[in-house]
């Protein structure tokens, strides 16, 4: 059965796996912290998310169901991901950077038809892959191994996890504090990082100290300005949602209880949606063909 976002907002053995998730997100970000942050904001990461599910997701009997960008701009407006120029900004960076690239020889020469590059999908697979190990710690499943063994599981994944992320309203909006940082750039790095250094938790105190945080390290590992930086932190100060106090002698940041339930919520409700499309979708079946489904190899 998968696990319900239910259970695991409650549940303190998900709270330290929450935090080995972002553990490796901060990891996997500082594999290529140039190459990551293209995808560091919650506007981004879900304009991602919506580009792979369009290719994965093809119609055979209809060669204008994929990826293309008049689509794709489409889609995302009518998610409320991104406006029409914002949405067709990003299709021209990705090619710019060569995270997508036109489809050789078409079925149908009349439409130009978009692929992610190798470099995308190892990206997203390996972003997966952490998901799913992450899951397997909390049941002893085998998750992650299946989608080493049988990459072209992704394919099958991929858009289903996608469709639940783009309609699910605890992960799109889970907290006015979360959101500030989400939509940020690099703010969602800088919500992992606060979360990773998190040592004696108690979920019924106002307050959960982290101790000791440097602006300057922050900034240098997440590619965040020091403004920036600065503007997120005393918004939130503001919204009471962090801020310092002075423990023997040194300045601790905290964080409130209402910020950390709104990240653990995030993250139950990510989790929860990504178990149930691996339970519906992991049966051995067989995949559409084309070129939608491409060997994946890079899972760690």
């Amino acid at each position: 059965m998968p696990l319900a976002a239910n259970d695991l907002v409650s549940n303190t053995a998900f709270f330290a796996a929450m935090q080995e998730n972002a553990r490796r997100m901060t990891a996997l970000f500082a594999e290529n912290p140039r190459l990551n942050s293209i995808f560091a904001s919650q506007q981004r990461w879900l304009m991602a998310q919506l580009g792979f599910s369009l290719y994965y997701r093809p119609d055979p009997q209809d060669p204008a169901k994929g990826l293309y960008s008049g689509r794709f701009v489409a889609a995302a407006m009518q998610y409320d991901i991104a406006s029409r120029n914002t949405a067709g900004a990003f299709i021209k960076e990705m090619l710019a950077y060569r995270f997508a690239r036109p489809i050789d020889n078409p079925a149908d020469h009349r439409m130009r038809p978009l692929e992610p590059t190798d470099m995308a999908v190892q990206s997203i697979v390996k972003w997966l892959y952490v998901h799913l190990a992450i899951l397997d710690t909390l049941d002893g499943g085998e998750r992650a191994v299946a989608l080493a063994e049988n990459p072209v599981l992704f394919a099958r994944l991929q858009p289903t996890i996608a469709q639940g992320i783009l309609e699910n309203h605890a992960v799109r909006n889970p907290g006015e504090t979360f959101n500030l940082f989400t939509w940020a750039n690099s703010g969602g790095l800088v919500m992992d990082s606060f979360i990773a250094r998190i040592q004696d938790f108690d979920p019924d105190a106002p307050r959960t100290v982290l101790g000791q945080v440097s602006s300057a390290d922050i900034c240098q590992r997440y590619l965040i300005s020091k403004t920036h930086l600065k503007r997120l932190m005393d918004k939130a100060a503001q919204m009471g949602s962090l801020g310092h106090e002075t423990v023997a002698g040194k300045n601790m940041l905290w964080l409130s209880q209402g910020f950390v339930r709104e990240y653990w919520t995030y993250q139950a409700e990510k989790f929860a949606l990504i178990d149930a499309a691996f339970h519906t979708q992991a049966a051995p079946e067989k995949t559409a063909g084309g070129s939608a489904v491409r060997q994946l190899s890079a899972v760690p």
